[in-house]
């Protein structure tokens, strides 16, 4: 197990990586900014990466929310989420910094839920696949740890919740709880929480929230149980 000497964060600016700040830690984390530290520049990269000497690099820079932008804006999409991934990947491949990535678990089908880190993988949409570009390169780099995450923000930024669609909702600054204890692991590590509808989840914090129906505003074929087996994930927290 390699020791932590210093951790660089991409997309430092992020919502995630603002929940990641209020988190208390023993390690030095540095949070660069785009003009320092550009995803898209690989030399740009690697010439942050040569002066800040990290061991570990939690890599959360690129295109998110909303997801229709990964269908109007494909080619951002790519260069963010996929060719800038692989920027990094060979950063911290030539200099053998440990990159930690976060993906979704919109990778998997979504059709039949409590998908394990070993089963099959099928996108549900253009974000999902974007994520699945940069975990691709990141697999290549034996030094990585992928987390497959289902988190969203607090308080809910919606007046309706979904009430037809299963997933594994945490808030994002319990997940940047989890984050640091899992940092020297390797491979494909499942994170969120029980498994529950997007209403039911809500509900425990607003009362007031609304249902909706995802098949309504997704369509009727659109996958509706992307949920996530995160045994893997309790066995390392107990440990």
């Amino acid at each position: 197990m390699r020791k932590i000497n210093k951790i660089i964060v991409t997309g430092g600016s992020g919502r995630f990586a603002q929940c990641l700040k209020n988190i208390k830690s023993k390690y030095k984390i540095l949070y660069p900014s785009k003009k320092k530290l550009d995803i898209t520049k690989y030399n740009t990269i690697l010439k942050y990466l040569k002066k800040n000497k990290p061991s570990h690099l939690i890599h959360l820079a690129g295109l998110t929310r909303p997801m229709s932008q990964h269908e109007k804006y494909i080619i951002k999409s790519l260069d963010l989420n996929i060719i800038g991934t692989a920027n990094v990947v060979k950063a911290c491949s030539y200099l053998k910094i440990k990159i930690i990535y976060f993906s979704t678990n919109f990778v998997y089908p979504g059709t039949k839920g409590n998908y394990k880190e070993n089963h099959p993988l099928l996108p549900i949409n253009n974000y999902a696949w974007s994520k699945l570009g940069g975990e691709s390169a990141v697999q290549m780099y034996k030094n990585s740890l992928i987390l497959r995450v289902s988190m969203t923000e607090q308080p809910f930024i919606h007046k309706k919740a979904f009430c037809d669609f299963t997933t594994n909702f945490l808030f994002q600054k319990d997940v940047a709880e989890i984050l640091l204890k899992l940092i020297n692991r390797k491979g494909i590590i499942n994170i969120g929480g029980k498994k529950q509808t997007v209403y039911n989840f809500v509900k425990q914090f607003n009362y007031k929230i609304k249902k909706g129906y995802a098949r309504k505003i997704l369509g009727p074929k659109h996958p509706l149980n992307p949920s996530i087996n995160i045994a893997r994930l309790k066995q390392i927290l107990k440990n």
